[in-house]
């Protein structure tokens, strides 16, 4: 197999060949690189494997995608479904500083959030549900799509009781919204952010102060989401105006609230899911684009929580499960 030139080559082998050792490792066959050829040996269906998953990885750095060992790793899972990471992710909204969906799953998830008006991200962490609603946020502000960026959470678990945090309101709250600050700096020069901050171009605020008000022309993201009640999560999708998009990002698998508390999130798959305007994206392990061990950890968790709710069904005598019990799941 021939690549195009040296830099192509650099590209798909990496810094100090680490890309192209996550090849060999993964490939069916034996991969070896002399210049800008590489040999493929082995049995014919292993070798037809491995040009597959070569290609693919090709492919993405022939797209403008950074070839990382991990990315190596998602294109290798796709390859092996006769899938194409590549194919799956191209043809994405124009993010800033030139970020492109790393799954196939993310890419819908923009999509999504392109064509709804209310899109509802729900997944595990480390998925990219909020830094890619951020992105598409700074993207809508940046082509005069909305006027301001409003983002929100819940300020702290189960209820928002800042009182006992020290400092004034600004110096309690700033933790719990860290991260959506953290997803800004990315995104924009600090200067300009500081700007928009000042100005209310920007706003980062806890969920309570998003009560009766009407945000329009806003492009207005809910964080942590899990931790709302029913309640909470009304009030903030009654505050949507005109000209305006929301998306909501949450882990039904991390509630904080006290266990008699359905989540707002939970709620709002029940209650939301068929009305035409709103759409539901599902991330899973496969998202995951943190260390691989987080996609195990994840998928470790589930099973157990699985297999303990089956216990308790065992323990009652009836193995269904009511609706608000599995979609409520919490951690210890």
């Amino acid at each position: 197999m021939a690549l195009r030139s040296p830099e192509e080559a650099k590209a798909l082998f990496g810094a100090g060949d680490e890309n192209f050792r996550r090849l060999r490792e993964l490939a069916p066959a034996r991969l070896t690189a002399r210049g800008e050829m590489i040999s493929i040996q082995g049995e014919a269906a292993q070798v037809a494997a491995s040009e597959r998953l070569v290609q693919d990885a090709l492919d993405l750095v022939r797209g403008g995608t950074e070839l990382t060992p991990d990315a190596i790793a998602r294109v290798s899972r796709l390859s092996s479904e006769g899938r194409s990471l590549a194919a799956e992710t191209q043809g994405s909204p124009v993010l800033p500083r030139g970020m492109k969906p790393k799954t196939p799953g993310q890419k819908l998830y923009l999509d999504l959030i392109e064509r709804c008006d209310i899109t509802f991200g729900v997944g595990p962490a480390g998925t990219g549900k909020t830094y890619l609603a951020v992105a598409m946020a700074v993207n809508a502000l940046k082509n005069k799509r909305v006027k301001r960026i409003i983002l929100t959470r819940p300020a702290v678990e189960a209820g928002e009781k800042l009182g006992f945090l020290p400092g004034d309101l600004q110096a309690k709250i700033d933790p719990y919204l860290r991260p959506l600050y953290d997803a800004l700096y990315d995104m924009m020069d600090q200067e300009k952010f500081e700007s928009y901050l000042t100005s209310g171009v920007i706003e980062v605020a806890p969920l309570a102060f998003m009560r009766g008000r009407t945000l329009n022309d806003a492009f207005v993201i809910l964080d942590e989401a899990q931790n709302t009640t029913g309640e909470q999560m009304k009030m903030f999708l009654t505050r949507m105006g005109f000209s305006s998009k929301v998306v909501v990002t949450g882990d039904v698998t991390q509630i904080d609230l006290p266990r008699h508390v359905t989540s707002g999130l939970a709620m709002a798959k029940r209650v939301l899911s068929r009305i035409e305007g709103i759409g539901f994206h599902e991330f899973t392990d496969v998202d995951v684009v943190r260390h691989p061990l987080v996609g195990r950890i994840i998928k470790a968790y589930e099973a157990a929580e699985e297999a303990e709710q089956d216990r308790r069904a065992a323990r009652r005598g009836d193995l269904s499960i009511p609706e608000d019990e599995g979609d409520r799941k919490t951690t210890s």
